[in-house]
């Protein structure tokens, strides 16, 4: 299986027309960018396990249905003391989502060394993680900790997913080596990239990488698709051309799709052994359809098979 460690979050969306005056409506949705990496790995079929930290109450039951629900392996969770942690979502007129993290002191970052102990399957092929849950303090270092700890018989996956308004950029820049120190695949977005290595092109950044050791560096260009570097070779699929509702998931849903394909061609589960550009190119196109799809929808939302096959 696919282990996935990180956060869950309340993702609250403001309609655009507000029915009450001086009120504010929300609407609430399950979210979290590795929970959604987890959702859609689920709703794929892949057989996927998420590590994390979810309290009880109205807030946590809809987060565990929503991980249910979608087919994801709830025995490693930890009920957490803590509350859950809240975005507050706004969509501008091209679908562009900007958040509000409530993320203070709240159940996903706090995580303990007895916690992680033995949370993560010892025959999970391939380990994901990233986003807040790898930035913030405790749960950063922990988790790192863990990823180095299962690299020796698993593919380690990061998406740093980073959130400037939580934790600066200077933080994320100096915690990105250790990332790239253990990571096999390394996921991001082009603004991700922009934030981490502002000034540095494109293959530079992936020369870098692959220096330290990362086997494939990819980078979602959001309309420009999506380009790959595998051991220095580079490779770009273009993105579907669509409407889209919202891009809220969307590199969420790329990374669960280039790491499904990944999975049924059998290269996870070490330095990804047998990856050529073939199956490569296959994953990445595989992997842009699930995202564009995704944005087909409102929120993190991300499809079946039987959506994709239609």
């Amino acid at each position: 299986m696919i282990s996935v460690i990180g956060e869950t979050v309340a993702d609250t969306f403001m309609p655009a027309q507000q029915p009450t005056p001086g009120g504010l409506d929300l609407r609430v949705r399950p979210g979290g960018g590795p929970a959604n990496t987890a959702v859609a790995l689920g709703r794929l079929g892949t057989p996927v396990a998420f590590v994390g930290r979810i309290p009880r109450g109205p807030l946590g039951e809809l987060l565990r249905t929503h991980l249910a629900d979608s087919h994801v392996d709830l025995s490693r969770l930890v009920t957490a003391a803590e509350q859950s942690t809240l975005a507050i979502t706004a969509v501008d007129e091209a679908g562009h989502a900007q958040y509000s993290f409530y993320a203070t002191g709240t159940a996903d970052f706090q995580w303990t060394a007895g916690e992680l102990a033995g949370a993560v399957p010892l025959e999970a092929v391939c380990v994901h993680a990233g986003s807040l849950a790898l930035a913030l303090e405790p749960s950063g270092p922990l988790i790192e900790k863990t990823l180095r700890e299962r690299r020796v018989n698993a593919t380690i996956s990061i998406d740093p997913n980073i959130r400037p308004g939580i934790v600066s950029a200077e933080r994320y820049r100096e915690l990105l080596p250790g990332w790239t120190s253990v990571a096999d695949v390394f996921r991001l977005s082009s603004d991700d990239l922009a934030l981490l290595r502002p000034g540095v092109s494109l293959p530079q950044a992936c020369d870098e990488w692959h220096a330290h050791g990362v086997r494939l560096v990819v980078v979602t260009c959001g309309a420009d698709g999506a380009y790959a570097s595998l051991d220095g070779q580079r490779h770009q699929v273009p993105a579907r051309p669509i409407t889209p509702v919202d891009t809220i998931g969307a590199g969420d849903a790329f990374t669960a799709g280039l790491l499904h394909r990944l999975h049924a061609d059998g290269v996870l589960g070490g330095r990804l052994p047998g990856l050529d550009p073939g199956l490569l190119m296959r994953a990445l196109t595989f992997a842009s359809d699930v995202a564009a799809e995704t944005c087909r929808k409102e929120g993190a939302d991300p499809p079946r098979l039987t959506d994709l096959a239609a």
